[in-house]
């Protein structure tokens, strides 16, 4: 499987700003990568113009050691010529074939003979379950049935890379588990290349070996999961994953929420640049009132608003002045609306960002 090389993509519409600014990008052979980002952060836009759905105003899209886009040298492969299967979020299966039909739509235009194509479909029906759907119709079915042929379909003629663009926004949160599941096994068995579209954060989290996190047409970060989550690259990286998002504090001498904390970052970091720190929910203890605590620890003051059940874990909201602060944890602590608390992270669990919001390095010696 190719590797896919994107260097300085853009996309203009006609528009003050591009939908994508100055993409470089490569996607390894193997890789499951999420193109993450709020809605309009250039993410679908990225993956149409790797299908050829979409030509790129400038730069260079490259699969494997072919040029498929590159408006300088006026060069464009269609999209039928680069050997990808697309998957998107309606689906788009024929209406007036069975399941079987629209599988075998694609192996036809691969020329096969009738007697490959059936063995193919019932290798990707049986894969997939979906083997006692094989003459039903699309309207006859549910959309995680809608879903699998979909996926079937695109599978069928073993494609070398695998697109798929916000596959599972319209299922149910059950559903969605089971086809996460789905996807994660063919990623696994069948160790293709796959690039797939999402706004939703667990998705990314839970399938992707990297993610490129996008906004506003730019990129901002790529990485393992772990690496994104434990160490984001700036502000918005670090705020657009986790639920409930990460906390954060201004950060300057005259009005630092913590002065322990300041006097301790100021010794490791430029204490001109400070601008912000962040602390996840879950790096946060609840204690009561007064308690004794490490004293070169985040320490902040405050009244609960609200503790939270949510499933296996509880979100508790702190009010520390006008400023609302959670904090999760797997067991409910021991406080109520009204009490004052006192909140602790340990420095180490502190994300610092300049006032360019992008992360600082702190030394730890």
């Amino acid at each position: 499987m190719p590797t896919i090389d994107l260097k300085s993509i853009v996309k203009n519409y006609g528009a003050a700003s591009n939908a994508v600014d100055d993409l470089d990008l490569t996607i390894e052979d193997g890789d499951f990568m999420c193109l993450l980002g709020p809605s309009g952060c250039g993410k679908t836009t990225t993956i149409r113009m790797i299908a050829g759905l979409e030509n790129a105003t400038s730069g260079s899209i490259r699969i494997g050691d072919r040029a498929v886009d590159e408006p300088g040298a006026a060069r464009f492969v269609p999209p039928e010529r680069r050997d990808l299967g697309l998957v998107f979020q309606s689906y788009a299966l024929w209406p007036h074939l069975t399941v079987a039909d629209n599988i075998d739509y694609g192996l036809k235009l691969r020329r096969l003979d009738k007697a490959a194509r059936a063995k193919r479909i019932d290798e990707v029906l049986r894969s997939l379950s979906i083997t006692d759907y094989r003459d039903r119709y699309p309207a006859q079915l549910s959309g995680g049935q809608q879903q699998r042929v979909a996926l079937a379909r695109m599978l069928a003629v073993q494609p070398d890379t695998m697109l798929l663009d916000e596959p599972l926004s319209n299922l149910d949160s059950r559903l969605r588990l089971e086809m996460r599941t789905e996807l994660k096994r063919i990623h696994n068995e069948s160790k293709s290349t796959i690039v797939f579209v999402t706004h939703d954060q667990w998705e990314a989290m839970t399938l992707a070996t990297r993610v490129a996190v996008l906004n506003k047409g730019k990129l901002q970060q790529v990485g393992t999961p772990l690496d994104i989550y434990d160490r984001p690259a700036n502000r918005f990286v670090a705020n657009f994953l986790g639920v409930p998002p990460m906390n954060f504090f201004d950060f300057t001498p005259a009005g630092a929420d913590s002065a322990s904390a300041y006097e301790y970052l100021a010794a490791r970091v430029d204490a001109g640049r400070l601008g912000s720190l962040g602390v996840r929910p879950e790096a946060i203890r609840v204690e009561p009132a007064g308690d004794t605590g490490v004293t070169d620890e985040l320490t902040l003051d405050g009244t609960v608003a609200s503790v939270m059940p949510t499933g296996g874990s509880w979100t508790t909201d702190v009010l520390v002045g006008e400023r609302h602060v959670y904090t999760t944890s797997s067991v409910a602590a021991p406080v109520r609306a009204g009490d004052r608390v006192t909140l602790r992270a340990a420095q180490s669990a502190l994300h610092v960002f300049d006032q360019d919001e992008q992360r600082m390095k702190v030394e730890t010696a």
